[in-house]
Order: C-alpha cells, then structure tokens, then sequence
C-alpha cells in the first residue's frame, strides 16, 4: 500500500547578505520544522525512523544549494530533498550582494493501513 501523506508543513528562510542559497535554504527548513508538532505520531506509536520526508527547496539558484547539508538537517525519517527554482533573490542596487529568500515543503509520509 503506498505511503500517505499526513503533514505538509511550509517555512520561508533568507541569507540577506553574501547571497549563500544553503543558509537561506536551511532556515527555510527550520522554520517548518518549528511550525509542527509530531504529538499525533507519539501518541500513534509511529516509529520516527519510519517516516518518509519529502522536502522541497525552493530557490532561484538551485544549483547553489548543498541538498546533503538540507537532509542531514532534519531529526527523523528517510529524508529525500528536492531544490527546485523558486524564491526570491532581491537584488541591492548598490552592490552585487542579493537577498536571497527561499521557501520550503516538508511532507511526512507514513505506511497506513
């Protein structure tokens, strides 16, 4: 039986100078993280190491994220990542240094009867 999707949380992160798309991106993902609570799978008896983690990483530079240093950032489950473009690089006029701003999804999927 395929595995369904029980959480869907989102978070935006930013690096507002040096243009580094990894910071910006793992603040994404904490801030997520930081939205959710994973009482329903405690009170479930779901095995944490069990969950499927689906994240998405959105940027405008999707190349410029480390998508490793992203999966090991995240407490629990088999964690597959995907950067896709997306974002926001917010440009200072004045100096080549962006505001990068990036968006994350982080899906848990669990085997459900």
């Amino acid at each position: 039986m395929p595995a369904k999707r029980v959480i869907l949380e989102l978070g935006a992160g930013n690096d507002l100078h040096g243009g580094d798309y990894t910071k910006a991106a793992l603040r994404a993902v904490q801030d997520a993280l930081h939205h959710s609570s994973l009482s329903m799978l405690r009170a479930l008896r779901v095995d944490p190491k069990s969950m499927l983690v689906d994240v998405t990483i959105g940027v405008q530079q999707p190349g410029k994220v480390d998508a490793e240093r992203i999966r090991a950032s995240l407490p629990h489950g088999q964690v597959t990542v995907q950067v896709v473009k997306g974002g926001l690089d917010v440009m200072n006029p004045e100096q080549d240094d962006p505001a990068v701003l990036a968006t994350a999804a982080i899906a848990v999927r669990l085997e459900l009867p």
